[in-house]
């Protein structure tokens, strides 16, 4: 949670056009995503966020998922879905 405070704090202060984020939700609990899910969607007037995570919480918050899915066995697919 430390360092994950430490970055959006720097974000606040000079904002970036983009941050890529991987799996910093994991760690955290329920009550501390939603926290994080909250400041992501706060801080996404300024900067645009892609987040690689396997958290239902944290993709409830998020305008657009991709995803890679595999229907038939070797097969992969790209799927994407845009929420508005």
């Amino acid at each position: 949670m430390a360092a994950i405070s430490l970055v959006l704090a720097i974000f606040q202060y000079r904002p970036s056009p983009f941050c890529i984020l991987d799996e910093v939700d994991a760690p955290l609990d329920e009550i501390n995503v939603g926290r994080f899910a909250d400041e992501i969607t706060r801080m996404s007037q300024d900067t645009q966020f892609l987040v690689i995570t396997h958290n239902k919480r944290t993709m409830e918050s998020a305008k657009a998922l991709y995803g890679v899915t595999m229907e038939e066995a070797g097969i992969s697919k790209v799927v994407s879905v845009r929420f508005e």
